[in-house]
Order: structure tokens, then sequence, then C-alpha cells
């Protein structure tokens, strides 16, 4: 990335990809600055947010954003259609308007409707995606947030982090997969999952090796064992009955 060379080692793809995103971000800077002052009205803020869907996030305008609409009595004010299928309906905000997922209920029913498993909300300021999760049992899916930046964050470190975010929703990272990649890794980073990854073999022979360094002790039969129980009984048990 051109402003602090983090990502000039990445992929050539994703390497353009950023400096275009943080481009764009700092080109709409001032504007968004305009808007959040004045607290523009909800027109006038989709209209930044449409300028940097085309600019910052490289959809088309014409043949990829789709403007108030409308299915089962539902309006939207944007959808987003991928290869010719509705990818993610975005929902505008005001630009002085918090952020709510109950703002999310005519996308996600439109989403669930046609199929799509994406839902973007946004103020022009602040962006949120979200991921409908299928129930396991068959039940209604979970709305969960993927993503949360806010554009308006100061500093070199927020605007970075703010680039690394909104990558994923950039039209080259959704063709390439990162934005599910990043799905499988806030579903692997739950609670759930990371306690089945804390007494899974490889980690529990790599801190077995550590607690061997730090304590000179040589081994003995059923170390292991005693890693395993101790994790399951007193690290990740009591961490969650006090959850």
């Amino acid at each position: 990335m051109s402003r602090t060379g983090e990502f000039s080692t990445t992929l050539g793809w994703e390497e353009s990809t950023r400096n275009r995103l943080a481009a764009a971000m700092d080109r709409f800077s001032g504007p968004l600055a305009d808007l959040v002052e004045r607290d523009a009205n909800d027109g006038d803020t989709r209209m930044l947010v449409t300028d940097f869907l085309s600019y910052g996030l490289n959809f088309s305008k014409y043949e990829e954003l789709t403007t108030e609409y409308r299915t089962s009595g539902d309006s939207i004010d944007y959808a987003l259609r991928l290869d010719g299928k509705l990818f993610a309906p975005i929902e505008v905000k005001r630009v002085g308007q918090s952020l709510d997922a109950r703002n999310l209920q005519p996308s996600r029913r439109l989403a669930l409707d046609e199929g799509a498993e994406w839902l973007i909300l946004t103020n022009g300021r602040a962006w949120q995606v979200y991921h409908l999760r299928p129930d396991p049992d068959g039940g209604s899916p979970e709305t969960v947030r993927i993503l949360d930046v806010d554009l308006t964050a100061e500093g070199e470190e927020a605007h970075n982090r703010s680039v690394d975010a909104l990558f994923h929703i950039t039209h080259e990272a959704i063709e390439h997969g990162r934005l599910d990649d990043l799905r499988k890794w806030r579903e692997a980073v739950e609670p759930a999952p990371l306690a089945e990854v804390l007494q899974s073999g490889p980690v529990v022979r790599a801190i077995r090796h550590e607690l061997r360094r730090i304590t000179g002790h040589s081994g003995h039969i059923g170390d292991d064992e005693e890693i395993l129980r101790t994790l399951a009984e007193e690290v990740i048990g009591r961490r969650v009955a006090t959850s």
C-alpha cells in the first residue's frame, strides 16, 4: 500500500486494489467530513455512497448497482448484483444517523427471498457487513456482523485498518473469495471452535514442548493427557462457566 508499503509483498491484484481503495478513502475524506459537519440528508449521503461503491470498491454503477430495489412489498436503497444474481442488499442511512442492525429487516427479507447471504449497512461514515449464517437445525438464519469500519477514525493506523477491512468488500476481493475467507475466520475465532483447536493434538504438543523447556522436566507418560485435562476442565471449562 502506497501510504506505508505494508502490503508491498502481496499479489499484484491485491496491492493495486488496496492502493485504489486507500486513494479513494483519501479522496472522499473531504466530502465526507462536509456531509458530517452539515448533517446531510439521505439523498446527499446516497450520492457519496454511490461514488464510493464505484471508485473505491470498484462496482459498476450501471451494471451491478440497482437503486430502490423492490420485492415482496419491501424497498431497499441499493441491490448489489454480481453475475446476474443478488449478492447483497445495501441499506443507506443519513450520515448523522447511527447504524442499528434493526434497520436491516427489509434487506434481510429480500436476501432470504432471493438466496443472498450478505447484507451491507452504511451511513457513508460507518460501513457494516453482515452474513446470514444458516441455522444447522433448519431454522431462521442468524444475522452475524463480519465487518464494522468507521471512515472518520483519525490516524495512520486507523486508516490502514479501514483499508484492510474494506478491502474484503471490493469487487476484486469478492471475486477471489476473500470475503468468504474472512467469514470463515470470524466463525473460527468464536469460543467453541477456538476451544476445539486448543484441545487439538498439535496445540497440546506445542504446550508440552514449551512447558518442558520452561521447567526442565524431561517428560513422563501422561504429559499430554494431563495438559488436555487441565485445558478442558480448568482453562476452557472455567472460562465458559464464567462467561
